[in-house]
């Protein structure tokens, strides 16, 4: 797909702005069910829906079985949340992205309903409109936030349900801001007769999800029909008749090749074959996912001995698998870090103890809900982090940059990646 960023943030900044239209987020199904009740109820078009929600690891998990389906000669469309770099990434219409002007003419058509909706709900209700004109065999869509009231749960027979790890994100959307609430919403309300995947949870998680889904009566596969190993560096996906190494030479964490294990199980289930698993693996890759540039603007910007990678990272969970696989780079490593303000950047940096040389902090250029790089630097501090600020992605790499080789680590933030690859 060809970016085109600039009138991708124009569609988006305009779609913001509409009075109809709310940015703020606002949980329930009656608006976008009546929306989708005066639209005819496209999404009732939709065979063979696959959901995948959780707080971690879903676009990974999503985006491998989506690259396991089409090497397997078969059709698949995709809804994701967030974009990273162009809102058409957000609506794969099996072998295409939505043109900007398609996008525009959908919002037109869902103005004329006259409901007030946000922003989210109005780019699912876009995805959900074009998607239905789709023969293809699959349709994955991935959840925003916790399951129950997510605008993304409209659908009566999904073929499949998957749960990534479920942890502590997505909190400031409950009352209580306990884990019991988080897992409650996402599995309590799961869908009867279908197939649940649950991928891999720490034993408490686990316990509590088996909990919510004794009386369910779908297929539930849990994860313990599976196991990823690790020998010699390498790691293995594993059950009782197959055994397949995970050959994907652009994942780098233990999490993420969790995640694609998970989508092995799945595809195997699907009847995708072994071969076609092993052939599909080498070539995945993850924007905004342990990302290392290679060439491009920002890449220049470094000495040819100096590391790039940026990472998506904005959750505590997310810090510790960074922090893992950091721990194995024998590199000084230093980090420029941006985040948002619906996140939790005292228990995010927390994670990252003795990693970085030095860390500099900068807000993310076009967001508002962007934490100031003086707050991230005064949090730094207070955890006794080496910390600087910075206005701009420029200037923070030209306060790391230097002949030393070293890594140098963008992370906090999907929207941060966003930016720096778009830059780049």
């Amino acid at each position: 797909m060809k970016k085109m960023p600039l009138q991708s943030t124009s569609l988006y900044n305009l779609l913001a702005k509409k009075k109809l239209f709310k940015k703020t987020v606002n949980f329930g199904l009656k608006r976008i069910k009546l929306a989708l009740s005066l639209l005819g109820n496209p999404e009732r078009k939709l065979n063979n829906v696959i959901n995948v929600l959780g707080e971690s690891g879903k676009f990974t998990t999503l985006w491998t079985l989506k690259n396991f389906i089409e090497a397997n000669k078969q059709t698949v469309s995709t809804y994701i949340s967030p974009s990273l770099q162009d809102i058409r990434e957000r609506f794969y219409m099996g072998g295409r992205y939505l043109t900007l002007k398609e996008i525009e003419d959908t919002i037109k058509k869902i103005e004329k309903l006259k409901i007030p909706l946000t922003v989210y709900e109005v780019l699912t209700l876009i995805y959900i409109i074009n998607a239905s004109k789709l023969n293809v065999d699959y349709f994955i869509v991935e959840t925003g936030a916790l399951w129950r009231h997510d605008c993304s749960n409209i659908f009566d027979f999904p073929l499949a349900q998957v749960v990534t790890n479920i942890n502590l994100q997505h909190k400031i959307f409950l009352k209580k801001k306990t884990l019991d609430e988080i897992i409650k919403e996402d599995v309590g309300y799961l869908n009867n007769f279908t197939n649940i995947y649950i991928g891999k949870q720490t034993p408490y998680v686990l316990k509590k999800i088996k909990g919510h889904l004794k009386k369910n009566k779908s297929k539930i596969h849990y994860p313990n029909s599976w196991r990823l190993t690790k020998k010699s560096n390498l790691y293995y996906y594993q059950d009782k008749s197959t055994t397949i190494k995970l050959n994907a030479k652009n994942v780098h964490s233990e999490g993420m090749f969790s995640n694609i294990a998970h989508a092995v199980k799945i595809a195997l289930n699907f009847n995708i074959s072994k071969k076609i698993i092993v052939k599909t693996l080498p070539k995945l890759s993850f924007p905004g996912r342990f990302n290392y540039l290679k060439k491009g603007r920002i890449k220049k910007m470094l000495h040819k001995n100096e590391l790039i990678m940026i990472d998506g990272a904005h959750s505590p969970y997310d810090a510790k698998n960074l922090y893992n696989y950091l721990k194995t780079i024998k590199l000084p490593k230093y980090g420029i870090w941006a985040m948002t303000k619906n996140k939790e950047p005292d228990l995010f940096i927390k994670e990252f103890n003795n990693i970085f040389e030095k860390i500099i902090t900068l807000p993310i250029k076009n967001e508002n809900s962007s934490v100031s790089a003086r707050e991230l630097n005064k949090i730094a501090i207070k955890n006794k982090i080496n910390s600087e600020i910075s206005n701009s992605l420029e200037e923070a790499i030209n306060k790391v940059s230097s002949k030393e080789k070293k890594l140098v680590v963008c992370f906090g933030s999907l929207y941060f990646c966003g930016s720096i690859l778009n830059k780049n």
